[in-house]
């Protein structure tokens, strides 16, 4: 198991507590999960800024560092337990792509049996970059062909269509993986950004909002179609009170460029996928 952090702000703002000293923050939690840490933070380019390190984040130094310097108004980080791929600095969350940005908690049943069958579902040209050996990164260059197969990745795309595409590779991965007599079910609690969209799912991995003063609905999440000032979604409550609200098992969520709330049922979104024709070097990937 793994642990994920994504931050989405109308403005710039600091990100230290969350990741260092708040009560169950990110560094707290490293003690368990202890194989990598990274941390990703959006600026004035499109692409992220990304630091990595291969060891517990509560022993390096780097990581405080690092999440000290951190003002940006989108950042992604995570926490690795390792459990697909040696612990080595290119298994290391968060993975990105151009301006793209992913981070996993969870396992994928019998990987190893599986791979070249989830392989076979990214685009060849996206499925050259993959550098590690993790079912987390594989994950991400499926999500990127099944966004590529309806927008240019390069450029803005509706929160929608991030959605979709994240919830298509659930449907997909589970098509694969899934054992359904014995109901055992990988677990695929996804966050993806271009620091601009922000999209969680939930699925056999807890997941938790704290959206600050917005209004809420029962259940403890926004109304979908609140504009928030500020997003924030973790694998666990990071302090005490009543700030944080639970994501439902098999939703999807997350916030557009304008940080307008949206929620989701995964169902809803995957249907009955079929995967159409790969993007070739001169479609939407890039």
């Amino acid at each position: 198991m793994c642990r994920l952090f994504g931050f989405r702000s109308s403005v710039p703002s600091a990100v230290h507590p969350s990741l260092v000293t708040q009560k169950n923050s990110l560094l707290i939690q490293s003690r368990e999960h202890k194989d990598g840490w990274g941390i990703a933070a959006y600026g004035a380019e499109a692409a992220p800024v990304v630091a990595h390190g291969v060891g517990p984040a509560h022993s390096d130094p780097d990581f405080e560092r690092v999440s000290s310097r951190v003002s940006s108004h989108t950042v992604v980080a995570h926490i690795r337990l390792a459990s697909v791929g040696a612990v080595e600095l290119r298994n290391s969350h968060p993975f990105h792509h151009g301006r793209w940005t992913f981070v996993h908690n969870g396992t994928l049943r019998e990987f190893a049996r599986h791979r070249a069958a989830v392989e076979e579902l990214i685009c060849p040209t996206l499925r050259v970059g993959i550098q590690g050996t993790t079912d987390s990164e594989r994950c991400f260059y499926l999500f990127l062909t099944r966004l590529a197969a309806r927008h240019p990745i390069v450029g803005s795309v509706p929160v929608e269509g991030v959605a979709r595409a994240l919830a298509e590779t659930m449907g997909l991965v589970a098509a694969i993986t899934d054992d359904s007599q014995a109901q055992q079910r990988s677990a695929m609690n996804f966050l993806v950004t271009n620091g601009e969209v922000m999209v969680a799912s939930r699925r056999n991995r807890t997941l938790f909002v704290s959206v600050g003063g917005a209004r809420c609905e029962l259940g403890g999440l926004p109304v979908a179609g609140t504009r928030l000032e500020q997003l924030i979604v973790s694998s666990e409550a990071l302090c005490g009170g009543p700030n944080w609200a639970p994501v439902q098992e098999e939703d999807v969520i997350g916030v557009d460029a304008g940080l307008v709330f949206h929620r989701w049922r995964v169902p809803e979104l995957a249907g009955d996928v079929v995967p159409p024709p790969t993007p070739g070097p001169s479609q939407h990937a890039a």
